[in-house]
């Protein structure tokens, strides 16, 4: 076992194992080159490698800061749009080395990027989601499966697909279909915490920008506060389909209960939820 700057460590694994999923972060740079280096020891030694790198939809991520919704929606059917975003784009520093890597080994692994969207549910271990209960614990304060099928789908397909489809279309996007605006999550989370007697006012409210330190920072617009709408068509084209509770459920029956037994101030999210300059 070992952290993520554990980076000989992760070579050596890397270089050890067939296929290698990176789900830990789509931020640090020092681990995706770990995984690199270890998937060019497997290339000098005639190994063939299949990786598949966690980035994010905040790689969409529009300017509309909750002022205004977008009609743009990104297919993974289309690299070439996705390739227009600015490099400055959340979590795009990553992805770029991704894709560099990619265009040097050529047809010798094959390398990929999921960019999953707002996840939400418990994990059968009781670990909650990101975007959405953050926000809860923020109201509190102010008084994942579909996804692992995705991933798994992809080295499936891998195994029975020429190696040239490394030279092809790198992104896959994971989406169930079901859409909802920040807007909205706000109204739910607050219907949800009421019922459960833990606030008087349901209704959203806009945040003060001096009140970011309790989401995510600077770059609480980012993640909570614009679009990055998308579908999963290469998912979907691989016979992958959804299956679970959609986001006005989930949190409700499968977060909130856990989230309304944690105890201690809530101080925001503690980790980099994002990259970049938006």
């Amino acid at each position: 076992m070992g952290t993520i700057d554990d980076l000989n460590l992760i070579t050596q694994q890397t270089a050890a194992h067939d296929v290698v999923i990176h789900t830990a972060t789509a931020d640090h740079l020092p681990s995706v080159q770990a995984f690199i280096k270890g998937i060019e020891q497997r290339v000098t030694n005639d190994k063939h490698t299949f990786y598949v790198h966690t980035s994010g939809c905040s790689f969409l991520s529009d300017d509309s800061h909750g002022k205004f919704s977008s009609d743009k929606t990104y297919t993974d059917t289309n690299p070439a749009d996705l390739d227009t975003r600015p490099d400055t784009s959340s979590h795009r520093s990553i992805d770029l080395a991704i894709l560099e890597a990619r265009n040097k080994l050529g047809t010798k692994a094959k390398l990929f990027i999921m960019l999953p969207p707002l996840i939400y549910s418990a994990s059968s271990h009781g670990k909650l989601s990101i975007q959405v209960i953050t926000m809860a614990r923020f109201a509190l304060k102010h008084k994942y499966t579909d996804l692992s099928y995705g991933y798994v789908t992809i080295p499936h397909w891998l195994e029975n697909s020429p190696d040239t489809v490394s030279l092809e279309n790198p992104y896959f996007f994971c989406e169930n279909g079901t859409e909802a605006s920040w807007a909205e999550c706000a109204g739910f989370i607050g219907k949800a915490l009421k019922a459960a007697g833990k606030i008087e006012d349901a209704t959203p409210l806009e945040i003060p920008s001096e009140q970011y330190e309790d989401l995510f920072g600077n770059y609480s617009d980012v993640v909570i506060a614009s679009s990055a709408r998308n579908r999963a068509d290469r998912l979907n084209q691989l016979g992958w389909r959804p299956k679970h509770t959609d986001i006005r459920l989930a949190p409700r029956d499968e977060e909130l209960p856990l989230l309304l037994k944690e105890g201690g101030e809530f101080k925001g999210y503690p980790k980099a939820a994002a990259s970049g300059s938006g």
